[in-house]
Order: structure tokens, then sequence, then C-alpha cells
């Protein structure tokens, strides 16, 4: 296994890992911004206010793109097993 094969997949991992955390971190950004916001119009200093909506909303995002995520990870995890006697043989 040569140090570009490691790199490789590394950066494969990564690349995967930043577009199946992406969609849950801009929904919780967003719906935390737009709270922030209310709670500076309003003056209500309530933890539970930014809490709550922040958990719902990564829940709708995890039950409508969880398919695609687990789809992705296993896909992913199906090339790498796949891919094991090549890497060994040194073909990468």
């Amino acid at each position: 296994m040569t140090t570009t094969t490691v790199l490789n997949l590394a950066s494969q991992a990564l690349i995967l890992i930043a577009e199946l955390a992406g969609p849950v971190l801009v929904v919780s950004l967003v719906v935390g911004l737009v709270i922030s916001l209310f709670q500076a119009v309003t003056s209500i200093q309530e933890f539970t206010l930014t809490f709550l909506p922040k958990v719902l909303a990564i829940a709708l995002v995890l039950f409508l793109l969880g398919h695609w995520m687990l789809g992705s990870i296993v896909g992913y995890t199906e090339h790498l097993y796949n891919s094991i006697p090549a890497i060994l043989a040194g073909h990468g």
C-alpha cells in the first residue's frame, strides 16, 4: 500500500463526511440564526427556545435524507472492501 493510496482513501472519506454532515450543519445553522434573531427582537432569552427547534429540524433532515446518507456510507464501504485485493496487490 503506497502513500498515494492512503491519501486517496483518506480524501474520499473526508469528502464523504463533508457531504453527509453538510445538510445537518446547514439546517442547524439556519434554524439557530432564525431563533437568535427572534430572541433578539423579542428579548426572550430561553435556552429551550433554541434547543428544541434545532433538535426537531435535525430530526426532520435525518428523516428525509437518512436513506441517502446510509446508502452513501454503505456504497463507500462496499467500494472499500471490494478494492482491498487491488490495494494489497499494489495496484491501488
